[in-house]
């Protein structure tokens, strides 16, 4: 029987991919990557991979779906979601326990949903407009959305009726649309939480230590790879203000700061999103970050023994 899916989530610089490799350790598993950015070659500082901490007592342990790309390629959600079903299908061909670890919502609900329709772009005109109905008027267009796409997307929350006559209305005009039909996945789901100060904290001293030990060389090193100004800033975050600053457009000390502000920015809408999907239906099993890893190790493997291995 197939093992059932860990995923470990949490914001920026919580300790994921420590405590998912410990964890892989472990259970002799591996590691389904679920970041947006961590798919491409040579982007390593600014996005986070941490390499270091896939080596637990010599051993490496196998992580997927990190380093498929090289720069300037524009990876999509879609193409992640046909990518993690065929890794952990592999897996579970093979026996293997799977950890999918992540900051990305996204990402991790596009693995875990199953069908989404995500090819399908997202008009945000027509998304103001609907918006903009009446309850009434948003309902009857509702009413009117493809019985198959509610059923699919689901009526949860509001965005999620939004999406849904947003794809009723591209299938209606584009009906060679095929969608991919992929299974819910069922998953064991912890999350790591940190106290805002101390998360704080982590951020800015992270980001001071890769500033200064290789983060502005690796930007400069893909810019005499090739990639240009614009496929920088389009990857966002760190190489967004990189490329500012390469540019001359920005200081040092500008550089910094402003950073620092927009990834506590990002650190908070990544825990915005956890919240919603608690709101959706998704358990989510939460421990502190700050508590030894040992005992973070042990609550994650007593939850575990209460889920049984999936029919």
């Amino acid at each position: 029987m197939p093992k059932p899916l860990i995923t470990i989530l949490g914001p920026t610089a919580c300790g994921k991919t420590e405590l998912a490799c410990h964890l892989a350790s472990n259970l002799k598993a591996e590691i389904i990557s679920a970041d947006s950015r961590q798919v491409y070659r040579g982007m390593d500082i600014g996005t986070g991979k941490d390499l270091d901490e896939y080596i637990i007592d010599g051993e490496a342990i196998p992580v997927h779906l990190i380093d498929i790309h090289d720069p300037g390629y524009k990876y999509n959600i879609a193409e992640y979601q046909v990518d993690f079903h065929k890794v952990y299908n592999e897996l579970n061909e093979r026996d293997t326990q799977a950890i999918l670890c992540g900051g990305s919502g996204l990402y991790i609900e596009a693995a875990l949903r199953g069908n989404s329709y995500l090819g399908i772009p997202s008009d945000p005109s027509e998304k103001k407009g609907l918006n903009d109905l009446t309850k009434d008027e948003f309902e009857e267009q509702y009413e009117l959305a493809d019985a198959e796409v509610k059923q699919a997307i689901g009526d949860q929350t509001k965005p999620r009726k939004v999406r849904a006559i947003q794809v009723s209305n591209y299938l209606k005009l584009h009906p060679e649309w095929k969608k991919r039909a992929y299974p819910e996945v069922p998953s064991i789901i912890f999350g790591l939480t940190i106290d805002r100060d101390l998360r704080r904290s982590k951020i800015s001293k992270r980001l001071s230590y890769r500033l200064n030990n290789g983060l502005i060389e690796e930007a400069e090193a893909l810019l005499a790879n090739g990639l240009s100004h614009e496929s920088m800033a389009y990857y966002g975050l760190e190489y967004k203000w990189l490329s500012d600053f390469l540019m001359n457009k920005i200081t040092k000390k500008e550089l910094y700061f402003g950073l620092e502000t927009a990834i506590h920015q990002f650190s908070k809408r990544q825990m915005t999103w956890f919240r919603r999907m608690e709101k959706n239906n998704y358990k989510i099993h939460w421990i502190e970050a700050a508590r030894p890893l040992d005992d973070k190790l042990s609550q994650v493997a007593e939850i575990c023994k209460s889920y049984p291995p999936l029919k």
